[in-house]
């Protein structure tokens, strides 16, 4: 007869030295590691970049791969604050390694990481680094040259309802809290005109929809390419009722060359201006017909006929995917930055961590 198996006793002991590393603590097929070896290719890229940003005398500062790492791990793991990523950091295994932390290396204060932050965020590395990934995917024969799908969405600025005052008005007459004070602005028209917010002037009041509430925000758009559905390009606008269509041109713009592409998107793009610019850009417009528009649609069967026509506009629903990956996720659906350069980085910045995700997931599909 089998004895049965003796109990583990429950001590703990400190002990003076360790010999593992955290390389050996992370397990070979673990998500990150693919993940790891594209952002270590990204960061050697950008070498010459930070030798530009950093100063080449004076006290050393914590290395911008490690910060960039840590940020990608906000990302991918919706932490919701820098001082409870700095935290998890300190006693994650996993992390130290993503960061690239021994295990006995102590950890940046959180006022430290957000000051060293700054500087990343005044140069325009978050573009860089979208640009890299998205040069790693093509060099792998994952993204499209030809076929893209524009589209913005409203990103909740960092300001309540209460900062959105009448310019020039520094506090609320017979206020009695400055901090939190009480304001009815019930049956006070308020608009972009005559109000701005006190914390955050660059968000505009917005709305998603006829009857939906308004908030102060800002609009995110993308330019994914249709093949993968990765996102190419990236730009944040003050919401308005062309930011979508501005924003697009903008980004079509940089993409123009002297190849003819294709660019689907929903009916807001259906504006006789819009298709005009796109024609000039030497791209094919394939948004949504808008049948109720004054004068009739500004697409006509000269390009509905096609059967890409009906391919792009199958395609670009999967830009919804990555709008819910960065709202979800990435938690940008308020976003916690002020100003709109701020934003603009932090966007990019996650489109990226957006992509390293889908090319990781697409890497690893059977062939």
């Amino acid at each position: 007869m089998l004895r049965e198996a003796m109990r583990g006793i429950d001590h703990q002991q400190s002990h003076m030295f360790s010999y593992l590393s955290p390389e050996q603590r992370v397990r070979k097929d673990h998500p990150l590691r693919s993940i790891r070896t594209m952002v270590d290719e990204v960061l050697a890229q950008l070498s010459p970049l930070f030798e530009k940003i950093y100063a080449r005398e004076g006290r050393p500062s914590i290395a911008p791969e490690k910060l960039l790492r840590a940020l990608l791990l906000q990302m991918l793991y919706s932490i919701r604050s820098e001082r409870l990523l700095v935290e998890e950091i300190d006693y994650s295994v996993l992390f130290r390694w993503f960061v690239g932390m021994n295990l006995d290396e102590e950890v940046w204060d959180a006022t430290t990481f957000t000051k060293n932050r700054e500087r990343l965020l005044e140069a325009d590395v978050a573009k860089e680094f979208l640009a890299r990934v998205v040069e790693q995917a093509r060099a792998r024969g994952l993204t499209s040259d030809e076929h893209f799908t524009v589209d913005g969405t409203l990103l909740e600025a960092w300001a309540g309802a209460k900062s959105f005052q009448r310019k020039g008005q520094k506090q609320p007459p017979g206020s009695d809290d400055p901090g939190n004070p009480t304001v009815n602005f019930h049956g006070e028209k308020r608009s972009n005109q005559t109000h701005e917010s006190t914390t955050d002037p660059d968000a505009r009041l917005a709305r998603k929809g006829a009857g939906k509430e308004a908030k102060l925000s800002y609009t995110g758009n993308l330019l994914v390419e249709n093949r993968s559905g990765l996102i190419v390009n990236t730009e944040v606008f003050e919401a308005n009722g062309t930011a979508e269509r501005d924003a697009a041109l903008v980004m079509l713009e940089q993409l123009a060359g002297t190849k003819q592409v294709t660019v689907g998107g929903d009916k807001g793009f259906d504006t006789a201006d819009f298709i005009a610019e796109c024609r000039n850009l030497y791209v094919t417009p394939h948004v949504a017909q808008n049948e109720g528009r004054r004068g009739g649609s500004a697409i006509d069967g000269r390009t509905t006929r096609h059967a890409a026509y009906a391919i792009s506009q199958k395609k670009r629903k999967r830009i919804e995917e990555c709008f819910g990956w960065l709202k979800t996720i990435a938690l940008l659906r308020k976003v916690r930055h002020r100003g709109i350069l701020k934003v603009d980085w932090v966007f990019a910045f996650a489109a990226a961590a957006y992509n390293l995700v889908r090319i990781r997931n697409l890497a690893a599909l059977p062939i």
